[in-house]
């Protein structure tokens, strides 16, 4: 609820985390912006990270109340990359645990955050200028229990606009309002309440940096989807393994207009037709 009070020629504008002091007079107003602060705790999972991670901490180091760091039992220089920022910036928190679900391990580095707003971040991706200014200055009313913010992807450098890589997360929200959806690649977070709201400015997500890392990931998700595929019961079948890679790729490239952002794209669009075809193809041999 927000409460208004007006003696003389002032308003005080009294809401849930915010006090605002205006002139109401016909005179110039002025703001006074008495806002409470809100702290946020930035929760990264890495594993082998090395390539991307300094970039990635870097857009939030500096403003960052808190940085968890969940390490899945790196053997490059992850650690030594974390131990080198956290020596300028002591906000850091790191742990190591080793654990193949991804929602799993998200949710035990919830457990290790301080505070009740929290952001996710993956250690390929990076807070743009821009909404790390949204995010600063953003007020956190009590209606709003987590905000989608829009991701851009990059591939061999290049961003994407279109076939899938154009898209909202819900990474920004209240600890003790989201659940977890866990799953061997990609965890969800959820909102009960659905009180969300959407931020303007975007991550930037360095996923494909080259061809070879690309399907060595595209790989490791496959052999990954395959188990989760298991767990619930699905079988595969020729159909599956010959004609939805094909679908994958029509969709991806086609019916989502991947081809508007050149045809430098295209092996991108036919490792995700691999990942599905090796995904069904590995079910084959997979058993409970």
């Amino acid at each position: 609820m927000v409460y208004m009070l007006q003696k003389y020629n002032f308003r005080l504008l009294v809401g849930y985390n915010f006090v605002y002091i205006y002139v109401v007079s016909n005179l110039p107003y002025v703001i006074i912006d008495l806002s409470m602060e809100v702290k946020i705790s930035v929760l990264v999972i890495t594993k082998n990270s090395q390539e991307t991670l300094e970039k990635s901490l870097q857009s939030v180091v500096d403003w960052a109340d808190e940085i968890v760091i969940i390490d899945d039992l790196s053997t490059d220089n992850t650690l030594k990359i974390v131990y080198q920022v956290s020596q300028v910036h002591k906000v850091f928190k790191v742990y190591k645990n080793s654990q193949i679900d991804l929602g799993k391990q998200r949710a035990f580095g919830l457990e290790k955050c301080s505070n009740e707003w929290i952001l996710v971040l993956d250690s390929d991706e990076v807070i743009s200028s821009q909404l790390k200014f949204e995010i600063q200055n953003l007020k956190f009313e009590n209606s709003k229990n987590g905000y989608f913010i829009p991701f851009q992807t990059h591939y061999l450098g290049r961003k994407l606009k279109y076939g899938g890589e154009n898209y909202k997360k819900l990474v920004l929200f209240r600890k003790d309002k989201t659940i977890i959806k866990p799953g061997l690649v990609n965890e969800k977070f959820e909102i009960p309440s659905k009180k969300v709201g959407i931020l303007k400015n975007k991550i930037y997500h360095y996923s494909y940096r080259s061809i070879v890392q690309m399907y060595k990931k595209f790989t490791d998700y496959a052999i990954r989807n395959a188990s989760e595929k298991l767990k619930k019961g699905e079988k595969t079948s020729i159909k599956k393994i010959f004609i939805y890679p094909v679908h994958m790729f029509w969709a991806r490239f086609i019916k989502d207009k991947g081809y508007k952002d050149g045809f430098f794209r295209m092996p991108l669009d036919i490792g995700f037709a691999y990942m599905e075809f090796l995904t069904y193809f590995l079910l084959i041999f997979k058993k409970k």
